[in-house]
């Protein structure tokens, strides 16, 4: 049955030659398809029911839903099939080829997270396939890396894809095997006020934006300190929300006075701390700030925003997950797709082989002795959540 499978370095040479990148610039944006089709193959053989959900058929871009097995438990291995973009002139191998050496797999994606798909085909053909009671499912999704829109539509679209029923989830983000149930939440807004450009020479001549901008960054720098004293939690690096103001633009000359300007922002919440409700807040706070200034203000959702990922210390998973990595559970800066897993009813982990310390970098790599005692835990979970 699983002749015509390759083994774990040649499933992840593969993937790693076979380009998906997601990218917020249009020119740089690949569909990840061919990711998804190789998947599907590999599954397939193993005995698992595929369905490619298309989220965007002009640029190639879909989701892999592989079953096997049914009933209302089970396990959920879930991960990303997009990679960031790459910097050629800071690569010393070849970004879509499997370089071996120093003891690593060098390539884009190979920690971040192809690898992990390489790491769960391999655990599968080491068990008795006969032996599941309760469904496995392997979720690969597109665009993590801008978007989210993949995990986004899967959650959306969880009943029909039967996965909606309460299960564990497994999300093989590299975290060196460590499992992490708490993660801060993501947003980045663009703030565009307008005013009325004029001579610079009369300012009753038109209504400046940048003047304008000035109040509404005090506005929300208030409000960061507001939300850094309400919320707290020594269990991450940075025990606080975050707010950072990371591009302004406003104005074209120094004789004119500025009508319009443009601020960029991210903003890093904590568990128990919405999207939506920020969101909410920062256009009454604008609103506020500016009434009666005669600016007009407009918000756009650079990123539509993942909320802060929280499973219960208790849950069973997260025990499960600790007795057998001997590591205690974390919590991390980075966002990842748990929180739309645990928004349908599943008790989610982020852990996977690997270094966080070495994704998005030139040169990406994982080191080879992380793969076995990975496969060994994933193998590990199958039998205990569906055997």
């Amino acid at each position: 049955m699983h002749q015509e499978i390759p083994d774990v370095k040649a499933l992840i040479k593969q993937l790693l030659a076979t380009p998906s990148i997601s990218c917020t610039s249009a020119e740089i944006d690949q569909g990840n398809l061919h990711v998804i089709n190789l998947l599907a193959d590999w599954f397939e053989n193993l005995g698992f029911q595929c369905e490619i959900q298309m989220l965007d058929r002009e640029k190639s871009k879909a989701n892999l839903v592989a079953t096997l097995g049914s009933g209302n438990n089970g396990l959920v291995l879930a991960g990303h099939t997009d990679t960031v973009p790459f910097d050629e002139n800071r690569w010393q191998v070849e970004p879509f080829g499997l370089t071996e050496k120093d003891n690593r797999f060098y390539g884009l994606g190979s920690c971040d997270m192809k690898s992990f798909f390489a790491i769960i085909i391999e655990a599968i053909k080491g068990i008795d396939l006969k032996k599941i009671q309760q469904p496995l499912i392997v979720l690969a999704t597109a665009d993590e890396e801008t978007s989210m829109s993949g995990a986004r539509a899967i959650a959306e679209q969880a009943g029909q894809l039967g996965i909606n029923n309460a299960r564990y989830a497994v999300i093989g983000e590299p975290t060196d095997m460590q499992p992490i149930r708490m993660h801060k939440g993501m947003m980045m807004e663009a703030i565009q006020l307008t005013g009325q450009a004029g001579h610079s020479s009369n300012p009753a001549l038109g209504n400046n934006a940048l003047e304008a901008m000035h109040k509404v960054i005090s506005e929300l720098l208030a409000w960061r300190e507001e939300l850094q004293r309400q919320y707290h939690n020594p269990l991450f690096a940075v025990p606080v929300p975050t707010m950072n103001f990371g591009h302004i633009h406003g104005g074209d000359n120094p004789n004119r006075i500025c009508g319009s300007c443009e601020l960029q922002l991210d903003i890093r919440p904590l568990p128990g701390m919405r999207v939506a409700d920020l969101r909410a807040e920062m256009q009454q706070r604008l609103k506020n700030v500016l009434n009666d200034t005669g600016i007009s203000f407009k918000t756009v959702a650079l990123f539509e925003g993942v909320d802060a990922m929280e499973t219960d210390k208790n849950s069973a998973l997260v025990k499960l997950a600790e007795k057998m990595t001997g590591t205690e559970s974390q919590a991390v800066a980075f966002g990842t797709e748990a929180p739309y897993y645990n928004a349908i009813g599943m008790d989610s982990i982020v852990m996977g082989p690997g270094s966080i310390n070495q994704a998005h970098q030139p040169d990406e790599y994982i080191e080879t002795r992380a793969l076995e005692p990975a496969i060994d835990i994933i193998r590990q979970l199958i039998k205990h959540y569906c055997y």
